[in-house]
């Protein structure tokens, strides 16, 4: 019964279909049949002791229609012809959670799934992959990070579990809440401009953020002394910017360049505009975390502290609504729970894993965890299994 639960024919089919689009699309695929004793040699030969490890998530998620089918393709050009021939494709992800954004980057980030409600600010109640990373191998606060568009992840960086807690989760850096603190103690600055900056989607919990002097002058001074990054450098990118995932990228620089952490999530969080029924800004958020994707791993590859030494993972939370499902409203929202909303995909590149690959057989989102925990060498508690793929 689970197992019809989580890998429906529909769910197959359209992984075969992504497989198909893809093969048309970048030519001849290796095989993924890969052993797991030759997958542990070459890692063990490549890998050096230091190791980096970023996963970006599609906050919101995209469709295939939009993305990887045939139509969809123009706006993934750096996803399909940069990225993918460099490393392993997974065509068939799934998330069998609650398809909320909260409560399904809290399961990707804790390796189970979550059951709380997403429009409370909470903890998770699990350990979460920072945890497991920062206890397991005695790792400084300053070596684990999560940048978070969206104001409703303030607490993704640690769990309420009381063998793991804040003492050992990541910093959260909430760009929406640093430009929201510049801008009030910036009088000459015209906060209309950047107003919508600051929004965040109907689906994002619906705490009340403190509207104190501390409460900005702490966020200003994690600006300041954290990235060493002045706030009039902060508010002049800003203006110059047309999104929070573009502000994501560029805090992402600023904390490689200042701490070269070690293990970084990233949340592009722009396409969860879908939900206003806006389908060319829908298009216009995939097309831009298409760019900021490719530019994260060029950055990658042109910094000596990440320089094969990097392994970057990408994958949406989730999917949306098919244009066929009557209980949904296609790609504007993800209410039905069927296919096309819980079948995504994931895309893996890093010294140690095969390229130009596409991995057909299942896997779920939460899987992500125990698989990092078994390449980094430190021990989870997580739902998940290791993908044998990337070991």
């Amino acid at each position: 019964m689970r197992r019809n639960l989580l890998y429906p024919s529909s769910a197959q089919t359209i992984s075969a279909t992504r497989r198909d689009f893809l093969r048309g699309a970048i030519g001849t695929l290796s095989a993924a049949s890969i052993s797991s004793a030759a997958l542990a040699s070459q890692t063990a030969s490549v890998l050096r002791p230091t190791q980096k490890t970023i996963v970006v998530t599609f906050g919101g998620g995209a469709r295939d229609e939009e993305t990887f089918a045939k139509d969809g393709q123009e706006n993934i050009p750096n996803l399909l012809h940069t990225l993918l021939p460099q490393g392993t494709f997974f065509s068939h992800v799934v998330n069998a959670g609650i398809l909320g954004h909260y409560v399904a980057t809290a399961s990707i980030v804790t390796g189970s799934y979550e059951r709380f409600d997403n429009f409370i600010a909470q903890p998770p109640p699990n350990p979460t992959l920072f945890e497991y990373y920062r206890k397991g191998l005695r790792r400084p606060a300053s070596d684990a990070w999560v940048i978070a568009p969206s104001n409703g992840f303030q607490r993704i960086g640690s769990s309420s579990h009381s063998s793991f807690g804040p003492d050992y989760g990541a910093g959260v850096i909430l760009p929406k809440r640093l430009l929201a603190a510049a801008l009030h103690n910036s009088k000459s600055l015209d906060a209309d401009r950047l107003s919508y900056l600051l929004q965040d989607s109907y689906e994002m919990p619906l705490y009340q953020p403190l509207q104190t002097s501390i409460d900005h002058e702490l966020h200003l001074d994690t600006l300041s002394s954290t990235l060493k990054l002045s706030v009039d450098e902060f508010l002049q990118h800003a203006r110059s910017l047309d999104s929070a995932d573009e502000l994501s990228i560029f805090i992402t620089k600023q904390l490689m360049k200042q701490h070269a952490p070690s293990l970084m999530m990233l949340t592009l969080h722009d396409m969860d505009i879908a939900h206003s029924g806006a389908y060319s800004l829908y298009i216009d958020a995939i097309q831009r975390a298409d760019r900021l994707c490719a530019e994260l791993w060029s950055m990658v590859q042109t910094d000596p502290e990440y320089k094969d030494r990097t392994t970057l993972y990408i994958l949406p939370d989730f999917g949306r609504d098919g244009d066929t499902d009557p209980g949904g409203n296609g790609f504007q929202h993800h209410r039905t729970g069927g296919a096309m909303a819980r079948t995504t995909w994931m895309l893996a590149l890093g010294p140690h894993l095969r390229q130009n690959t596409i991995v057909d057989r299942p896997i779920q989102s939460i899987d992500l965890v125990p698989t990092i925990g078994s390449v980094l060498g430190f021990s989870t508690n997580s739902s998940g299994k290791p993908i044998r793929e990337l070991l």
